[in-house]
């Protein structure tokens, strides 16, 4: 079964899947080994791997080359964050088309000016419904695969309201959208309200510290949403943690024992030694067979 249908099959299922931030590799190995049935490509630990905020700074060919980067190392379905769309319709189509043949299985574009920025900050700026509607439409008929799910994500929340926000994720989903993705509902009544009042499946994006009230998991399944994503968890627990180990390195003059402690090779075990082990001896042993007869 190929990625796209696995995730088809997850947002018709009857749980909420949950999709952990990657950002690199490294991050996006360690969700599938630790059995998450979803992957999502954070945008905003994506601009910083390159040294950027979270300021739309990145350009269409950066996130779909992390995007593939990322597909690449995992055997489950990836969620990636396709921003504005880099530009109008023309530039919407032109990033389905692009995500798509980097074989992930499903994007979100949102409703903000370009250049857009975090979610969870102040002072953002939404496009006239209209322009939203036809970013959508052409997303939509732009996928080769009908199970490449698009999913709208309207910021519009913060600049005109809960209400305007609910309509705004309908008329995407009227528009062919696949899911609703409400950003930073600012009260727990709110993120109880967005599966009950969007006629979709929706999806929660939980941001440690952000304009959202925490909710936990089960609750949020409880409530009737059908995807969760987590961005930031990994990326800014790395942030602190370098940050923590640096400043001990810097002030006592002695190696760190970070958390985890292992050696080379239990960290390289993580991503595959083993088994690029076990395929380099099989093409030496019969060379090495071949040497020792002459």
């Amino acid at each position: 079964m190929s990625k796209k249908k696995t995730f088809a099959k997850l947002i018709k299922g009857s749980g909420m899947t949950v999709a952990p931030g990657a950002y690199d590799g490294i991050t996006a190995t360690l969700i599938n080994a630790s059995g998450f049935p979803a992957v999502y490509m954070t945008g905003a630990g994506t601009s910083a791997a390159l040294g950027y905020p979270d300021f739309g700074l990145l350009t269409l060919t950066e996130m779909v080359r992390n995007a593939a980067r990322i597909n690449a190392c995992v055997d489950v379905p990836v969620i990636a964050d396709a921003d504005t769309g880099y530009g109008n319709v023309l530039n919407v189509v032109r990033t389905v088309q692009e995500f798509e043949r980097a074989g992930v299985a499903a994007i979100h574009l949102e409703d903000q000016e370009f250049p857009k920025k975090c979610g969870h900050l102040d002072d953002k700026k939404i496009i006239p419904l209209d322009d939203y509607l036809a970013k959508i439409r052409a997303a939509a008929d732009a996928r080769d695969d009908p199970d490449f799910h698009i999913i709208a994500r309207t910021d519009s929340r913060a600049v005109i309201g809960f209400d305007e926000a609910i309509k705004r994720a309908n008329a995407a989903l009227d528009a062919g959208a696949d899911i609703a993705f409400v950003e930073a509902p600012q009260t727990l009544d709110e993120v109880k309200a967005v599966p009950k009042l969007v006629k979709g499946p929706c999806l929660l994006n939980v941001v440690h510290k952000g304009k959202t009230p925490p909710v936990p998991l089960g609750d949020a399944q409880d409530m009737g949403y059908a995807l969760a994503i987590l961005p930031t968890l990994l990326f800014r627990s790395v942030v602190g943690l370098c940050e923590a180990l640096l400043d001990e390195l810097k002030e006592t003059n002695v190696f760190p024992s970070p958390p985890g402690d292992m050696s080379p090779r239990d960290a390289f075990r993580r991503f595959g030694a083993d088994e690029w082990d076990e395929l380099r001896d099989k093409y030496d042993k019969p060379a090495a067979s071949k040497a020792a007869a002459e």
